[in-house]
């Protein structure tokens, strides 16, 4: 059974300081990752990560997801290496299809159909393993094998994911334990493991918290899962699997059933609920 890990994703602050400070934050609460979104209106994702890698020694860091469709295979790799290279190793490639058509009218791009973005981000995902892999190319990454995780929600990216990715994290999971209703969590991980056959053992699984509820902490703060469900009610969201609500007991308990049960082992969080989540933390450890 895979040990737990634990990332926050990070949206980088106004200043290089208050943005290096909430990087040390995250390494001294002790969660296993960083991780930078690729949004069109934040700071860019490498260069947030080089600065987080100037102030921090052990925690790994990386992309919550990139958008693949922004980026082709030769120059991403480039990237990857040059990060890797210069973080001595830490650095995980998270790639996502792209899903925000305003981003691509914003950056000038057509926005292609979902089956050609996922086409794209399959494609990405060969060319940069393989170059790399190759021992000729430059720069060079710490590692050649550097880990790749794939976020989404769709049955295609999801089993493309499952055949290609060391990493594949859950969105867009509903209520119920139903593993004949699509987007529950027992028919969204019954899916990644016909996908991914004999290399199920090998593949980690991921899913994104939305919001962590501490009982007695106040009332729970719903805007982010209401963003993903925005016809749910409070009561909906709170049963929503990557909603955590209850005690930090109850809260440790109900990771530990779904690493049981389903084999999701890291979890990832906004910078909002770390504080709150380090303490569940701290009984999984």
């Amino acid at each position: 059974m895979r040990e737990f890990r634990f990332g926050v994703s990070m949206r980088a602050s106004d200043s290089r300081g208050e943005w290096q400070q909430a990087a040390r934050l995250v390494e001294d609460l002790g969660f296993d990752t960083l991780l930078v979104p690729d949004h069109l209106g934040m700071v860019a994702p490498f260069p947030a990560l080089m600065s987080a890698a100037e102030v921090t020694s052990r925690v790994r860091l990386g992309t919550f997801v990139l958008n693949a469709a922004f980026h082709r295979p030769a120059l991403l790799a480039r990237d990857v290496a040059a990060v890797d290279q210069l973080s001595d190793g830490r650095f995980e490639l998270g790639l996502g299809a792209g899903y925000a058509r305003d981003e691509f009218e914003a950056a000038g791009l057509s926005f292609p159909s979902a089956g050609e973005r996922i086409s794209h981000l399959e494609q990405t995902i060969v060319e940069v393993r393989r170059l790399l892999a190759d021992p000729s190319h430059r720069p060079r990454p710490a590692r050649p094998d550097v880990p790749i995780a794939v976020a989404g929600q769709g049955d295609r990216l999801l089993s493309m994911g499952a055949r290609l990715a060391d990493t594949v994290g859950l969105a867009g999971v509903v209520p119920g334990e139903d593993p004949t209703v699509r987007g529950t969590l027992p028919e969204r991980i019954a899916l990644l493991r016909r996908a991914a056959g004999e290399r199920i053992a090998e593949l980690e699984i991921n899913m994104m918290v939305l919001a962590v509820h501490i009982t007695g902490s106040g009332a729970p703060n719903l805007a982010f899962p209401r963003f993903f469900y925005p016809d749910y009610s409070d009561e909906q969201l709170l049963t929503i699997p990557n909603v955590l609500h209850g005690s930090e007991d109850e809260i440790a308990d109900t990771l530990r059933h779904f690493r049981a049960e389903y084999g999701i082992t890291y979890f990832t969080l906004t910078s909002h609920d770390m504080h709150a989540f380090a303490k569940v933390m701290a009984r999984l450890r």
